[in-house]
C-alpha cells in the first residue's frame, strides 16, 4: 500500500512542483514550450505510464528499505541519497551533455531530489 501511495505522490508533487505557484513559468522557459505545446500533450498517455513507472521506482526503493530496522529517517536519508547521489546527479550529467541551463537542471533536479526523499520517508514511516 505504501509503494501506491508514493506512486501516486509522483502526481501530486509534480502537480504543485511544476505548477504556477512555484515553477511552471521557469520550466515552460527553459524547455521552450508554449502552452499550445502543453495543450498538446496525450493526458491519458503520459498519467498512466507516470503511475506505472512510479510504482516500479517506488516498489525499487521499498525492496532496499525492506530491514527491520528501517524508520522514517533512514527512510528519508535513503530516499535523499537516491535521489540526489543516484538520479539527480546523472539527470545533471545528461543535460549538460544536452548544453541544457543550471536553471533546467535545478528545477528538474530539486524535484527529484524532493520526491526521492519523500518516497524514502514515507516507506520508512509505513514500516
Amino acid at each position: 500500500m505504501a509503494v501506491l501511495v508514493c506512486a501516486f505522490l509522483n502526481l501530486a508533487l509534480g502537480a504543485l512542483w511544476y505548477s504556477p505557484l512555484l515553477f511552471y513559468k521557469a520550466w515552460m522557459k527553459e524547455n521552450n514550450f508554449t502552452d499550445a505545446n502543453v495543450k498538446n500533450v496525450n493526458p491519458a498517455k503520459t498519467y498512466s505510464l507516470t503511475v506505472i513507472l512510479s510504482l516500479i521506482i517506488c516498489y525499487n526503493l521499498a525492496f532496499f528499505l525492506g530491514d527491520a530496522k528501517t524508520d522514517m529517517m533512514w527512510g528519508l536519508t535513503a530516499g535523499f541519497l537516491a535521489g540526489f547521489g543516484f538520479s539527480a546527479l546523472i539527470f545533471t550529467v545528461i543535460a549538460l551533455f544536452e548544453m541544457r541551463s543550471w536553471k533546467y537542471i535545478l528545477i528538474n533536479g530539486g524535484y527529484i531530489i524532493i520526491y526521492f526523499s519523500l518516497v524514502g520517508l514515507i516507506l520508512g514511516a509505513w514500516r
